[in-house]
């Protein structure tokens, strides 16, 4: 079923792949759908087609494990039940709500692409041009919403889809490049929604449950991709700092304005709780600054704020 069986590839040729593969593809979509059924995850997100739903929980996954989520998707629709609710609410908020999940940019851009989507008019978009404009949303987050939310074709490439693409059809090939994977990724997706038990949204579901799957069970395929790289450790890192400054300021926000000095104080009680060096006020004001280009927190004459 392989495409390939060497690191030495000629660019992809969508006509030539598609006349040569012709009965392994039929196969290859064959064991995904099996797969699929066999592996399905009933998740909480699985159950509905709105489009707010969708993208809520397609943004809370990058990045982040499934088990992470469950429980944090249902919260945060409580709280923030309808997109006019997200776009209405204060950023310190809709960050505090958030913590946990990391990556905090995510959350602001969730803000701010809700306010852009109710500018509009209030309708969120299945035009994939249209959803690339929104802030946060890239090509693989536009194609889930668009096959998860309104059964619509597209190139859903994230890292379980990947991983399945490798393990089949690309066994044992190191470096594989998106480029390569792309093409296949589009060209293996449904057309339309006519087949129910074969549609874009139920043939991605399969794509995600088995690649989960295989890289549980077996040496994950997604190392052998081009773009692969360890992500650096956490803790102790600059982004934990950032992290806990913002948690800091959630944890102020009943004292209003805190300064840098006393935010440079309850930081350094973390960082020397935990063994590592303390940082200086020059320092806490240098991430603290770059918090504040990124919408994490705002500076006012008394202090900062979340």
């Amino acid at each position: 079923m392989a495409v390939v069986s060497d690191a030495r590839r000629a660019p992809f040729d969508r006509a030539a792949w598609s006349a040569s593969l012709g009965p392994s593809l039929t196969a290859f979509r064959a064991r995904v759908r099996e797969e699929g059924r066999r592996l399905y995850r009933d998740l909480p997100w699985r159950r509905t087609r709105d489009p707010y739903g969708i993208w809520l929980s397609e943004v809370m996954l990058q990045q982040t494990q499934v088990s992470r989520v469950e429980g944090r998707w249902e919260a945060w629709l409580a709280r923030f039940p309808r997109v006019e609710d997200l776009a209405a609410a204060q950023s310190a908020d809709v960050l505090a709500l958030w913590q946990g999940l990391g990556y905090n940019r995510r959350a602001i851009a969730l803000g701010r692409a809700a306010r852009q989507v109710m500018a509009a008019g209030g309708v969120f978009p299945r035009e994939t041009e249209r959803l690339l404009e929104l802030p946060g949303v890239g090509p693989a987050t536009a194609a889930g919403i668009r096959a998860f939310a309104f059964d619509l074709p597209g190139t859903y490439l994230e890292t379980n889809v990947r991983s399945v693409f490798l393990h089949e059809l690309f066994p044992g090939v190191q470096s594989v490049s998106d480029r390569e994977l792309a093409p296949l990724v589009g060209a293996t997706c449904p057309p339309d929604d006519a087949d129910p038990s074969d549609d874009p949204r139920s043939w991605y579901y399969a794509l995600l449950d088995y690649g989960a799957h295989l890289k549980r069970t077996t040496t994950n395929p997604s190392r052998r991709s081009a773009g692969h790289g360890r992500q650096s450790a956490f803790e102790g890192s600059r982004r934990q700092k950032r992290a806990e400054l913002v948690r800091l300021l959630l944890a102020g926000r009943d004292e209003g304005a805190l300064a840098t000095t006393t935010l440079a104080r309850r930081l350094n009680e973390v960082e020397r709780a935990a063994g590592r060096a303390e940082l200086d006020v020059g320092q806490v004001e240098g991430l603290l600054g770059e918090l504040a280009a990124e919408g994490l927190c705002r500076r006012e004459a008394s202090g900062w704020l979340a």
